[in-house]
């Protein structure tokens, strides 16, 4: 075995004995969990903001205060419909439990299903209508929606015969939960409207409130909303979180859409059609052009595939920091130890430096291997642990494919590989310079600023894989790694990928010659640092 090989074992070897290094190996994975895990458990731990609204608005059809009072309904609508929504599919888990023809047809169509069974609900609810005539709607509903399917339409034929005792208690406890809901008339689930107080003036009341905490904030409505000059505002100290702004000013905005509308067809004497087409919306269905150059679907796992190199990039550099951090640290506490001495009395400094990078990868392969095999793990178990529609969201995304797909593993090691030599050449010539991290540190500030621009970079490439920026990146030796596992999901023309692994092989060669230069001199002096010229001296000699 060659002298390098053996240094690089022992580099190798010495991490994997150390307690701390399978610890720290296990942290990372653990500690995304767990910052995840918090963050959506706090996401909707923000307190209910309570606010109020002066309306002053007046029309002669509806009446004073109608814009709050359409906006509060079309509220309470949405709300209905949402809880509706829950309901009904914790529902059909209970019901239809066992695989049986009605579980068959929920969850080939369920999506549907329930969009169109929660609407049928929230709109006949109160006419207290019959569950025989329900189910019967909206299995019309969902054979004219996909008349394309036979498999779908013969299921949905079947459905008010078969398991009929089921469909039955299913449909009657939806139908009376709907009702239940309703009359609960709740407006919203994160906002609290709170009354205007009678003995003040409304608006120096409301001010104070505000300003004591009482309200988060107040809107005001003028007499005239229908006017674009209408001078109403909203009113609040926070000027950070503007959610109860715009869940408000969405339904206004609704509410008055449709007021113009109303008017234009009073003045313009319109036709249902007419009205339809100024509701209309027009919309693109997302298409692709597949490998044999024909349309084709876009799928929600072929737009994750899209996103999935921003994950890659990120872990990437995640992995290049830690092994050159590694190096660099190793390499001045040996310095610092005299351990070095000891060992370049067997060793050459070339054989040393190589030796010491070669170990240092391959702890890092095995820390990225590890890290693959817990999110693998995770991705496989998530099902398990999670609700029906969470597991169906993560097989909706196709994560599993993704993380087994050649193209980003063999990308990725690649990458790692070549980013990793790179910066590891530039470290390990400054830990070589360095007495103690002190100095270590105050010279790797320069290392640090470059690496930030891949992670500046990431979502530029990642709009764009084969844009201009993506390319004048993807040439810049700092940067190539990054910007070709950016690029992996574009992807980018094969001889780019030969013109940028030229240039990867010529950084690569740089860097470690000139690093081993300034290694072979500067890896046994001791005392005040060198100055720049001194190491560029260095590196104009030969190696041995």
């Amino acid at each position: 075995m060659s002298k390098t090989l053996m240094v690089a074992q022992r580099e190798f070897m010495e991490n994997m004995r150390t307690k701390t290094f399978w610890i720290g190996v296990l942290v990372a994975p653990v500690g995304i969990v767990v910052f995840y895990a918090v963050m959506f458990l706090l996401a909707n731990t923000a307190d209910v903001r309570k606010y109020s609204v002066v309306d002053r608005s007046q029309s002669t059809e509806l009446g004073e205060g109608w814009l709050s009072t359409e906006v509060f309904e079309r509220a309470k609508a949405g709300v209905l419909e949402e809880r509706v929504k829950e309901f009904v599919n914790e529902k059909i888990d209970k019901t239809f439990a066992e695989e049986t023809s009605s579980r068959e047809l929920i969850d080939s169509d369920r999506e549907g299903f329930v969009s169109e069974l929660v609407s049928t609900l929230v709109g006949f609810a109160s006419d207290q209508i019959g569950v025989a005539d329900l189910l019967k709607m909206v299995a019309d509903s969902r054979k004219a929606a996909t008349p394309e399917d036979l498999e779908i339409v013969a299921a949905w034929e079947q459905a008010l015969t078969a398991d009929m005792n089921a469909w039955s208690e299913f449909g009657e406890a939806i139908v009376q939960k709907a009702i239940e809901l309703q009359n609960d008339g709740q407006i919203s689930r994160d906002f609290e409207l709170v009354d205007l107080p009678e003995d003040e003036e409304p608006l120096e009341a409301l001010n104070r409130m505000v300003q004591s905490g009482e309200i988060f904030a107040y809107f005001v409505i003028e007499d005239d909303p229908l006017t674009e000059e209408h001078g109403s505002r909203y009113v609040s100290n926070n000027l950070t979180d503007f959610k109860l702004k715009n869940w408000f000013t969405g339904h206004a905005t609704s509410v008055i859409r449709d007021q113009h509308i109303a008017r234009l067809e009073r003045e313009k004497n319109l036709s249902q059609e007419d009205l339809n087409d100024l509701r209309a919306q027009f919309k693109f269905i997302g298409k692709q052009v597949s490998d044999t150059g024909e349309e084709d679907d876009v799928e929600t796992a072929d737009t994750t595939r899209n996103f999935a190199p921003l994950v890659f990039v990120y872990l990437l550099w995640i992995s290049v920091f830690i092994g050159a951090q590694m190096l660099l640290t190793n390499t001045v506490e040996e310095k610092s130890n005299r351990i070095i001495e000891v060992l370049l009395s067997s060793v050459s400094p070339s054989q040393l430096m190589h030796g010491k990078i070669y170990g240092i990868a391959l702890t890092g392969l095995t820390v990225m291997g590890s890290w693959a095999a817990f999110l693998i793990a995770g991705i496989k178990l998530a099902p398990m642990v999670l609700p029906p529609e969470g597991a169906s969201d993560i097989a909706e995304l196709g994560l599993d494919a993704i993380v087994a797909d050649p193209v980003f593993l063999v990308s990725f090691f690649v990458y790692f590989l070549s980013g990793y030599f790179f910066y590891a050449a530039v470290l390990v010539a400054i830990g070589s310079v360095c007495n103690s991290l002190k100095e270590a540190q105050n010279l790797m500030q320069p290392v640090m600023f470059a690496l930030f621009v891949p992670l500046a970079t990431m979502i530029p490439i990642t709009n764009d894989p084969n844009g201009t920026v993506a390319r004048i990146v993807t040439y810049i030796p700092l940067y190539t790694p990054f910007a070709m596992m950016n690029r992996a999901a574009g992807p980018a023309p094969v001889w780019e990928y030969f013109a940028s692994s030229a240039v990867i092989l010529v950084s690569l060669w740089i860097a470690f010659r000139g690093a081993a230069k300034v290694f072979r001199v500067g890896v046994l002096m001791t005392g005040k640092p060198p100055r720049i010229r001194e190491i560029l001296r260095w590196m104009r000699a030969p190696v041995k």
